[in-house]
C-alpha cells in the first residue's frame, strides 16, 4: 500500500540537509553517500549524483527526472545472480560429441 499523499514523500534528514546546502552553493557537488535506501526521490534530486549502499558498497546513482517519486534503494540491487550450475546446452553439447554424427539417411 503507497504512502498517503497528504503526508508528502519521506526523504532522510541528512539526505535533504546535504541536498539543500549543495542547491544552495554553499557545498560543492559530489557523491552523496547514504545508508537510506528509504528515501524518496524528489524533483530537487534530480542531477545529483546518490552513492546508495547494497549491503557490500555504495552504488553511484545519477538522478535523473524519470526516478522522481522512486525509492534511492530501488536502483541499487542487494543481490548479484550468478547463474545456476550449468547449462542444458552444454549438457546438450557434450552428449553430441560422446554420440558423434547421426547416421545418414539411405538414399531412397
Amino acid at each position: 500500500m503507497p504512502r498517503s499523499v497528504k503526508k508528502g514523500p519521506w526523504v532522510d534528514k541528512g539526505i535533504r540537509k546535504t541536498v539543500e546546502r549543495i542547491r544552495a552553493g554553499s557545498q560543492r557537488p559530489q557523491v552523496i553517500r547514504t545508508w537510506s535506501r528509504r528515501s524518496t526521490i524528489t524533483p530537487d534530486m534530480v542531477g545529483l549524483t546518490f552513492g546508495v549502499h547494497n549491503g557490500k558498497r555504495h552504488i553511484p546513482i545519477y538522478v535523473t527526472e524519470n526516478m522522481v517519486g522512486h525509492k534511492l534503494g530501488e536502483f541499487s540491487p542487494t543481490r548479484m545472480f550468478k547463474g545456476h550450475s550449468g547449462t542444458k546446452a552444454e549438457k546438450t553439447e557434450k552428449t553430441a560429441k560422446v554420440a558423434g554424427p547421426a547416421p545418414a539417411a539411405p538414399a531412397a
